[in-house]
């Protein structure tokens, strides 16, 4: 998967991430099951009860991505926003999904979820998505609100990203119900050059420049941040 990088124009408090996943073999029923683990660092202004849906996410994420049927249907492909798509398909396949362990330390919350694929109709699945997909597609990840557009390192190591609103966020900062406020943030996770996880930051995404009014509807934005030293590689991704 190709890596991109982004940050802010604003001053924000990164949250630190730990994960590992484990892989196993088919069952006897052609069943795979899988299992992965997130833990994260919730900021402040974040409701623990979000950061725990966030780290249970992510870590069913993690175990699909990191799958014997994901890593090799898709070993040849490059493509990082089909290969997220792709992801995000295989993930409406799990089966039995369970959460094993869920616990938190002050502000960090961890989720270790064990689930299973149907071998057979998880390859299948994935075969036919990547046979079908069109080339040059649009945008290098999206939900319901944000789309992000494009990603390039500047001079003097500086990382940009693009993004569009695709909602009005007036209600982004509020904590209801199917609210829209972790979609209206932008998530960026380093790696050092052994691809291990240094860090992740949380970004705000629904402000116009000046901070005094929410983004309306096809409105682009603009975010910075000097790339880390140790950070060899990274991602750019927003929640689902």
């Amino acid at each position: 998967m190709s890596a991109h990088g982004i940050t802010s124009l604003y001053t924000f408090t990164a949250a630190a991430v730990w994960l590992s996943i484990s892989v196993h073999a088919a069952e006897p029923n052609g069943r795979l099951e899988i299992t992965g683990d997130y833990r994260y660092k919730a900021q402040a202004s974040e409701q623990l009860a979000e950061a725990r849906e966030l780290a249970c996410r992510e870590a069913l994420r993690q175990a699909v991505v990191n799958s014997a049927i994901y890593r090799e249907e898709t070993a040849s492909t490059v493509d990082s926003s089909l290969l997220r798509e792709v992801a995000n398909t295989l993930a409406t396949h799990v089966q039995d999904q369970q959460i094993v362990e869920q616990n938190e330390q002050g502000r960090t919350v961890f989720c270790r979820i064990k689930a299973y694929l149907p071998a057979a109709e998880s390859a299948r699945a994935i075969q036919t998505q990547l046979a079908g997909r069109a080339t040059g597609a649009e945008g290098l990840d999206q939900n319901r609100v944000l789309k992000l557009l494009s990603v390039k390192e500047e001079d003097a190591g500086t990382l940009v990203v693009q993004y569009q609103t695709l909602k009005r966020l007036d209600w982004a900062n509020t904590h209801y119900q199917g609210g829209l406020r972790d979609a209206a943030h932008i998530m960026v996770d380093y790696f050092d050059k052994d691809g291990l996880l240094l860090y992740s930051q949380r970004f705000e995404a629904w402000r116009t420049p000046a901070g005094d009014d929410v983004m309306s509807p096809g409105a682009v934005g603009l975010i910075q941040i000097p790339r880390p030293a140790a950070a060899k590689t990274y991602r750019v991704w927003l929640v689902k």
